[in-house]
Parts: C-alpha cells; structure tokens; sequence
C-alpha cells in the first residue's frame, strides 16, 4: 500500500507460540537435570580398552572394560586407549580398502632410501604394536603417532643406509626388520610413548622404477652365473666321489688281500707248529708217516718208474706199475 512518497509492505504476522503451564516448566527441569546427571555419571569401556579418568585436569586412575561410575557435570573426564588392540602404520603405501582384493596408494616420499653401496632403493614396510602404557601414551608425549612415524623413518634410513643393495633386496630382509623392531622399541622406551613394538614387517622392496630394467638383466646374469657354478660343482662331485670311492674300493681290496694272506701264513705257521709238536713225541714215526705221504702224493703223478735195488749189479727190468694187477685165477696170456 502506498501513502504518498511512501510505501508500507504489511507484513505476515508470526504466530504466537504456545505458553508452557508453570507447573509443566517444574517437572521438565528437574527430570532434565536428573538425565543429565546419569547420562554424564556413568560410561563404558569396551573389552579391548582401558579408560584413564582426569579430575579437573590431572590424573586420578584407570579403569578395566566395563560399566562405571564418574563425577558428572565434566568434573571426570575419561579417555579410553586401546591397549588390546593392535595398530599399525604404513609406509610408502597406504591401505584405501583392505577386503578380498585390497588396494594400495603409493607413497614415494617416505619409502626412496639409499643404501651403503649408494644404490636407491624402494623400502615400503609395516610397523605393528600395541599401548601398553595408557598414561605415557595420553600424556608424556605430545604427537605420539607423528613421533612413532618419524622414529621409524629414521630407523629405517639407517639400518639400510648400513648395508649393500644386494642385502637389503634379497638375503638381509629379515635381519633388517629384526634390526629395526629392535632399535625402535628401544627409542620408544626412551620417549616414555608407552608403546610396544610388536613387529616390523618389510612389504616389498624394490629398485626404483627408472633402473629396474638394468637391475632385472643384472640379477638374471647373477642367476646365469650360479646355475652354471652349481651345475660345475654337481660334475665336479660326481667325478671326484666316483674317483674317491674307486681309489677307496682298491685299498680296501688290498687290505682285504693283505688280511687274507696274513692269516694263511698265520694258519700254516700254526700248523706246522702243531706238526713240529707231534714230530718231537715220535721223530721216527712222524718221519715215516711223512715219507709214505709224500710217496703217496708223488708216484700217482709220476710217469714210467724205474726201480733200482743197492744189491744188485745190474738194472731190473721196467716194471710197468701202472698196469692193471695179474688175476688171481692166473689166467691171461
């Protein structure tokens, strides 16, 4: 509406909110009071957590999992850790999604290291552990998990900066690691960060993107070279054991030679000892004994004979003793 150079614009009037019955106004605040006092009287800590209560800023206790009582209106406050749970840190990578196929952003920055030979390399690893300590945790340091990240790069930097690329890359992984759990659990000791190192996994280590190539024909010539010292090696055992074995099989045939000649001197020198015994009983016996022996085993092999006899003065006839005896009927030509 218009009144002359001036406009007036009516405006909607607001609707008037509806007063509260006094006696209503009496029982809400009361109630509302007596809410809040339960609600900030009573709080819970979870299994895996211990509650570490503050009265007016300073520490007063710790509490186990469970229901429990505190002043209320914020005189208690109650800070819960998670001292069952373990946690851990990630460096050079970054879990997005951990499920059945996880994935990972790189983080470059923080994993290019070099190595006592001056070669770069790629170190990404895992630093899990656990609070054992809530007080330390909440209070002695400021940045706890920024300090536990820049004590574990540091440690890191000169474990690796100790040893050769070779080391870090294949055989030395796991000595690395150890190296690193310890020398981190000790510095966080020596921080008062109430924290335990439970293990330090390396992830991956690799060469870095640009001398990847380089380093693969590398470590494909060092295999080369070993398949064909082990294939060296397993010709050079097999000629050498056969040698050794043959050379061995020879004397112990000789010493089984010796050993049987040995003992067959050994058995005729004891039975001619056992002769000589007998022979020295009975000389005249044991001589003729021998004597028709020894006839004995001659005159079989013996051709034509000849038979010579002391009185005689002439030579007997040839006696053919190989011929069959005469019958006994005399008969015969």
């Amino acid at each position: 509406m218009s009144d002359g150079n001036r406009t007036i614009i009516d405006l909607p009037q607001m609707p008037k909110m509806p007063k509260l019955p006094t006696g209503a106004l009496r029982l809400i605040l009361p109630a509302a009071v007596v809410i809040f006092l339960a609600v900030s009287s009573f709080y819970q800590v979870d299994p895996e957590e211990v509650g570490v209560i503050m009265r007016f800023g300073k520490f007063v206790s710790i509490t186990d999992p469970g229901l429990h009582l505190k002043l209320p209106f914020g005189i208690d406050r109650v800070f819960k850790v998670p001292v069952q749970r373990q946690l851990k840190q990630e460096f050079g990578f970054r879990t997005i999604r951990a499920d059945v196929r996880s994935e990972f952003r790189p983080a470059e920055g923080e994993s290019n290291m070099l190595t006592g030979d001056l070669n770069a390399a790629v170190v990404e690893w895992v630093v899990q552990y656990r609070v054992d300590n809530p007080y330390n945790y909440l209070f002695r340091v400021r940045d706890v998990e920024g300090t536990l990240r820049d004590l574990s790069e540091a440690v890191m930097r000169e474990v690796v900066g100790d040893r050769t690329v070779d080391e870090v890359l294949t055989v030395g992984r796991q000595e690395v690691a150890d190296l690193v759990e310890q020398s981190l659990q000790v510095l966080c000791t020596q921080y008062e960060t109430g924290i335990k190192i439970e293990q330090v996994v390396l992830q991956d280590v690799t060469p870095p993107d640009p001398v990847k190539p380089s380093f693969n024909e590398v470590n494909q010539a060092e295999q080369q070279r070993e398949t064909l010292i082990n294939q060296a090696q397993s010709e050079y055992n097999k000629v050498i054991f056969r040698a050794q074995g043959e050379a061995q099989q020879t004397i112990e045939q000789a010493e089984g030679y010796a050993i049987d000649r040995v003992n067959r001197a050994e058995g005729e020198a004891n039975r001619f000892q056992a002769l000589y015994g007998e022979y020295r009983k009975a000389p005249q016996v044991t001589r003729k004994r021998i004597y028709l022996e020894t006839l004995n085993d001659v005159l079989p092999r013996m051709g034509s004979k000849i038979i010579v006899d002391d009185d005689l003065t002439g030579i007997l006839p040839l006696l053919n003793l190989q011929a069959a005896p005469a019958r006994a009927d005399g008969g015969g030509s």
